[in-house]
């Protein structure tokens, strides 16, 4: 398990991290979002102990992993896929890695099959697409075996069949009962593969939940609902101080259960035709809940006007 407990990283004036909690359990696959700049990859550095922080602390198993005297059996990592001496071959890249961790050279050709490297595994380093690299990253992460994975975006780079590569490998190796945390800004992909959801901007915490509870609003029931008298019900909802909205197609979007609809609809012996929970994409939440976080806008849209950005 990883445990974040009000950790905090400053870099001078700024703030990077602020005063952040969480934890990543095992058997679940846990995604972890933020705009750029929240502090994604700043925490994940903490939680390896590449970086120190300023206050708090962040646990591996109970324990800092500085003071763990073989920590790749404990935590893999895939933070940069470039941070790979490029003259080597990405076997032998693996074969360092595991004379290092002390682990028989029989296990480096596991890996590379795991990972669909292949023949490409013989290559220098250097003649690697991104794709490649994340898969050798990949492979370097899983060396060890560890209970705790930990990637930074392990799908940048990859085509279509890694991806869905991917993302069965992060439901494999929580369904073994491992801890596995995730970055990506593919919201689509995330929605797919993350049970849970830790959600920051500019280093505080926006949401801890399950993926569910995020697409509903973190509780908040969404439903719409077909019905030959949309305006008996729609002024009936509004006395009862529900929101609702109408849609173009003359359907209402109502804020609210289905239960709840559909015993008002019986109630007043209104018909029914359609009552179906309304379900958002994880984009759309993402962008309510972190709207104001964001750092670095598009000329074109801004989500949040420049006067409402917090300065630090």
């Amino acid at each position: 398990m990883i445990e974040v407990r009000g950790l905090t990283k400053r870099y001078g004036a700024v703030v990077a991290v602020d005063d952040l909690s969480f934890e990543v359990r095992p058997g679940v696959v846990t995604g972890f979002l933020g705009p750029n700049g929240a502090g994604k990859s700043t925490t994940m550095r903490m939680v390896l102990g590449l970086d120190r922080p300023t206050s708090g602390t962040a646990l591996v198993g109970g324990r800092q992993l500085a003071t763990v005297n073989e920590p790749l059996k404990q935590v893999g990592a895939l933070l940069d896929p470039g941070a790979v001496h490029p003259g080597r071959s990405g076997r032998d890249h693996l074969r360092v890695a595991a004379r290092t961790a002390g682990l028989p050279v029989r296990r480096v050709d596991e890996v590379v099959e795991q990972v669909g490297l292949g023949k490409a595994a013989r290559r220098r380093v250097k003649g690697y697409s991104l794709g490649m690299r994340q898969r050798l990253g990949i492979a370097t992460a899983l060396l060890a075996d560890p209970e705790v994975l930990m990637f930074d975006e392990p799908v940048n780079g990859l085509d279509l069949d890694g991806v869905r590569w991917v993302r069965g490998l992060l439901r494999q190796l929580a369904d073994e009962g491992r801890t596995v945390l995730y970055s990506s800004h593919l919201m689509s992909e995330v929605q797919q593969t993350a049970d849970r959801l830790v959600i920051i901007g500019r280093g505080r915490l926006i949401a801890d939940a399950t993926t569910d509870q995020v697409l509903r609003g973190l509780g908040g029931a969404h439903v719409r609902v077909r019905t030959p008298d949309p305006d008996g019900l729609f002024v009936a909802l509004r006395q009862r101080g529900t929101s609702v909205r109408r849609t173009d197609d003359g359907a209402l979007e109502v804020q609210a259960t289905r239960v709840e609809v559909g015993d008002l609809a019986h109630a007043l012996g209104l018909p029914v035709h359609e009552l179906a929970e309304v379900g958002q994409s994880l984009e759309d939440a993402f962008v309510e809940l972190t709207g104001r976080s964001v750092e670095f806008h598009g000329g074109a849209q801004p989500l949040v006007p420049a006067s409402t950005e917090v300065a630090r």
